[in-house]
C-alpha cells in the first residue's frame, strides 16, 4: 500500500512540474495584412472636414460599424484610436475604450516591445497620431506629384480598446497600392497595411 501512495505522489509531482514548465495557455499572435481599406472623407483644403470614419477592430481583422467595438479608425489622412476623447470635428465617433499609440522609429522587425510609458490617447488639441506631412505617419510630396506616401520607418503601436496590443506599418494610400503611385490617376483614402495584434492581455512583446 505504501509503495502505490508513493507512486501516486510521484506521478502527481511529475504532472505538476510539467504543467509549471508548460506556462499559460497563450494564443498564437497574429500576423495580417489589409488592402485597400476606403477612408473618405468631405471637405478639406480650407473646407470643413467631415464624414464617417472608417472603424477597424484588430482583433477581428475587420472593418465594423459598431459604435463600441473598434480600435482604430482611419477619415483621409487622419487616423484616431478608440480612446482618449474628441477632437470636436464633424462625424466623430465618441471614444468609447482605453485605446492608445505612440510611433516606433524603425522597422516591423526591431519593434519587439510595447514602451507603455510613451502611449498616448486622442484629445480635444490634436490626436494621439498628429496630422500634417512629416509630424505623423505621412509625408507630402507637394507639387509636382502631390503624392501622400507613408514615411519609412513609423511604426504605430496601439494599446487596444481592451488592453491588448498591435502594431502596424501603413504600406499605401493608393488603390491597389501601386508601387509607384500617381496622385493625378490613382485613387486616394484607400489604406493598404500590415499588422501584428497580440491577443494575450497583459503581453506587450510581439515574439
Amino acid at each position: 500500500m505504501k509503495t502505490i501512495k508513493l507512486l501516486v505522489l510521484s506521478i502527481m509531482l511529475i504532472s505538476f512540474f510539467n504543467c509549471e514548465d508548460d506556462g499559460p495557455n497563450l494564443q498564437d499572435i497574429q500576423s495580417v495584412s489589409i488592402e485597400d481599406l476606403y477612408a473618405p472623407q468631405e471637405g478639406g483644403q480650407g473646407q470643413p472636414i467631415s464624414g464617417t470614419f472608417a472603424r477597424f477592430d484588430f482583433e477581428t481583422g475587420l472593418q465594423t460599424e459598431s459604435e463600441t467595438e473598434w480600435d482604430v479608425a482611419f477619415r483621409g489622412t487622419s487616423i484616431i484610436v478608440n480612446g482618449g476623447t474628441s477632437l470636436g470635428t464633424t462625424d466623430e465617433p465618441e471614444r468609447t475604450g482605453d485605446a492608445g499609440v505612440y510611433i516606433f522609429d524603425g522597422t516591423m522587425a526591431e519593434m519587439v516591445a510595447v514602451e507603455t510609458s510613451l502611449i498616448i490617447q486622442d484629445s480635444s488639441s490634436g490626436y494621439a497620431i498628429q496630422s500634417g506631412s512629416g509630424n505623423g505617419w505621412y509625408t507630402y510630396a507637394g507639387p509636382p506629384t502631390y503624392l501622400i506616401n507613408p514615411t519609412p520607418g513609423k511604426i504605430l503601436v496601439f494599446r487596444t480598446r481592451d488592453g491588448k496590443y498591435a502594431k502596424m506599418e501603413i504600406l499605401s494610400y493608393y488603390l491597389g497600392a501601386p508601387e509607384n503611385p500617381d496622385a493625378f490617376s490613382d485613387p486616394s483614402r484607400y489604406f493598404t497595411f500590415n499588422y501584428v495584434y497580440q491577443p494575450n492581455e497583459g503581453v506587450t512583446d510581439f515574439n
